[in-house]
């Protein structure tokens, strides 16, 4: 949701707007690496309103962060700007913390993991008590340290196996990566590598894929007005491994589609496998 004007202001404004059950903000500008120090004040009322409703937040940190560089000026900015996110999750009440898994960019798979190791174990140790987990979300593209479920799993050796560090599934970054969710039995075909492999999934973000299977491209689109198409959505959202996880749309707004996709997901939720037939959500260019 937006937060332009204020954490509560105007994104939970935003939210009641679109009837959304869940929530996932960015705490400074996700394109740059200067961070955001907050408002106190916005951020008593964002915990406040956690405690009472029990809606569940969620932090995407900058996309600029890539703790398996080679460049050991970006690893440290990476750190640095992970750190601040999980600081500001902490203050909000955020039950987690979103960061793309990385890449090697030039460099060989294993020094670019003996990065990820060196920059993320510090930090997952650092998380207190009652803070945010840390989501690995892996991503499409070339050189990507994660881009199917199944490369999570030596990620997540890697890293110890430690307990702080959970698992984001991005659909349309899984379609990119390969897995064919439009197929009748991908949703539950990924699903089961995903528990095989690690059994952490904690949150989804669910967006439909401008491009076709496997074109390590990463184009979201609304839901059901792409290649992945609105079945597999409602495949996702009743299959048991997903019971419990919030649904995240970072689907092309303005509001309406946002509000359309969130109308969309219930109705699916709801719906048996067969009868999941959806009409496309409008959609233009902003990000939800």
């Amino acid at each position: 949701m937006p937060v332009a004007g204020g954490l509560v202001s105007q994104g939970l404004r935003y939210a009641a707007a679109i009837a959304a059950e869940a929530i996932q903000v960015f705490v400074s500008n996700p394109r740059a690496w200067a961070l955001s120090a907050g408002e106190a004040r916005q951020d008593e009322a964002l915990r406040e309103h956690v405690a009472a409703t029990g809606l569940p937040v969620y932090v995407h940190a900058p996309y600029l962060i890539n703790v398996g560089s080679p460049d050991p000026a970006v690893r440290e900015r990476s750190a640095a700007s992970l750190a601040h996110s999980l600081r500001r999750g902490a203050e909000i009440g955020a039950a987690g913390v979103v960061v793309h898994t990385g890449s090697a960019v030039r460099e060989d798979r294993a020094t670019a993991m003996r990065h990820v190791r060196a920059c993320l174990l510090p930090l997952l140790e650092s998380i207190p008590d009652g803070g945010p987990d840390l989501l690995l979300e892996p991503t499409a593209g070339q050189g990507m340290l994660c881009a199917t479920v199944g490369d999570l799993l030596p990620y997540l050796d890697n890293l110890d196996w430690h307990p702080r560090a959970r698992v984001c599934l991005d659909t349309c970054h899984a379609f990119a990566a390969g897995h064919d969710l439009a197929a009748r039995d991908g949703p539950g075909r990924m699903l089961a590598e995903l528990e095989a492999g690690s059994g952490r999934l904690t949150l989804i973000h669910a967006n439909d894929s401008k491009d076709r299977c496997g074109s390590r491209r990463d184009r979201h689109e609304n839901i059901g007005a792409g290649q992945i198409g609105a079945t597999a959505f409602g495949a996702l959202l009743r299959h048991p491994a997903t019971r419990g996880v919030p649904f995240i749309v970072e689907t092309p707004g303005p509001m309406a589609a946002h509000a359309a996709d969130v109308v969309t997901l219930r109705g699916l939720r709801r719906r048996p496998r067969r009868s999941a037939r959806v009409p496309a959500a409008p959609g233009s260019s902003a990000h939800g």
